[in-house]
């Protein structure tokens, strides 16, 4: 008798709990609008990202999206009101691949880059273009960088500003192959474009969508893509492993979704589940292809450690380059 009011008392405690806030897990969630910060103006780069995916997402979930723009310093401003909200799903960031340099080169943050958001999954990569005007001397990376070692200092490339993936980019392809080149930076890509077709500057990274638009049109040459393996868009482009013969150098962007840090694993578990769907659907993944990214949806293990490798990546390049902390 005693031993069957115990198992009673057991049962009663379970449901008990199992009504208490925050237990009910993923089987009632989303039960309102979720809204999504995006630390960027609209129509660039990340808030396209975003409403592009998560107004797929919202059909499996059943619950709008509400994007939030928040710019400011980088995309700090945004990351650090998702960091500070609360964990319960309700509130997501999507953040862009300069997401991972924050922690290298500022020198205070509200936030910590990796550890104060539970990551999610990525959503698109992608790869940048080593390019040159057309009439340019070099003809390919192997070029540019035996100058640069005959010549310190004076192969001068383009980036959108100190700090930028643009700019740790070429400082950590200077470090691979032991060459120093000239930092010009610039307020954007739309700049550097035009440094470029005046050959104000020797070289600069791009973007898909600014290299094929360009060399298709005669104005660039692609010496080289960033990622480690080609682009589908320029297949005929090598990578900088293959013509620089080094290993392990594959730099890509990318836009992400995550979560401030303590959300439930259910409800980080649900999201993901549907990020994948929503990258699958074939409307979906043209117009993120079509943004010059490749679509990649992954775990939220994978995110997260993609996230952190990138962090000691940055902070070691900051360091070696001894370029000052904002």
């Amino acid at each position: 008798m005693h031993f069957q009011k115990r198992i009673s008392w057991l049962l009663v405690l379970s449901v008990a709990v199992g009504l208490l806030p925050g237990t009910s897990g993923a089987q009632d969630y989303p039960s309102r609008p979720i809204k999504v910060v995006v630390g960027f103006p609209p129509g660039g780069g990340t808030d396209v990202a975003a409403r592009i995916v998560t107004q797929e997402m919202s059909k499996g979930l059943g619950q709008p999206f509400l994007i939030e723009n928040k710019p400011g310093a980088a995309g700090t401003l945004g990351a650090a009101e998702a960091a500070r909200s609360a964990p319960d799903g309700y509130t997501l960031l999507v953040t862009p691949g300069g997401h991972a340099i924050f922690g290298a080169i500022f020198k205070s943050l509200p936030f910590h880059s990796v550890n104060s958001f539970d990551w999610i999954s990525n959503i698109i990569t992608i790869p940048f273009f080593i390019v040159v005007p057309a009439g340019s001397e070099f003809k390919n990376l192997a070029d540019v960088v035996a100058k640069a070692k005959a010549e310190p200092g004076t192969i001068a490339f383009g980036s959108t500003g100190p700090g930028s993936t643009h700019h740790l980019g070429i400082e950590l392809l200077g470090s691979r192959t032991g060459v120093k080149f000239l930092h010009v930076p610039y307020r954007g890509d739309a700049p550097i474009i035009t440094a470029l077709l005046a050959s104000e500057i020797h070289f600069s990274i791009v973007t898909p969508t600014q290299a094929i638009e360009n060399v298709k049109a005669g104005k660039f040459r692609a010496l080289a893509v960033t990622s480690n393996t080609r682009y589908a868009g320029l297949p005929e482009v090598p990578t900088v492993e293959q013509t620089l013969a080094i290993s392990n150098f594959d730099l890509r962007s990318w836009f992400a979704i995550a979560a401030p840090s303590g959300t439930p694993k259910s409800v980080i578990d649900r999201l993901n589940v549907e990020v994948r769907k929503a990258v699958d659907v074939p409307e979906v993944k043209a117009r993120l292809v079509a943004m010059g990214g490749e679509p990649a949806a992954g775990t939220p293990e994978a995110m997260r450690e993609r996230v952190a490798s990138e962090l000691a990546t940055w902070t070691k390049t900051v360091d070696d380059a001894s370029i000052a902390k904002q």
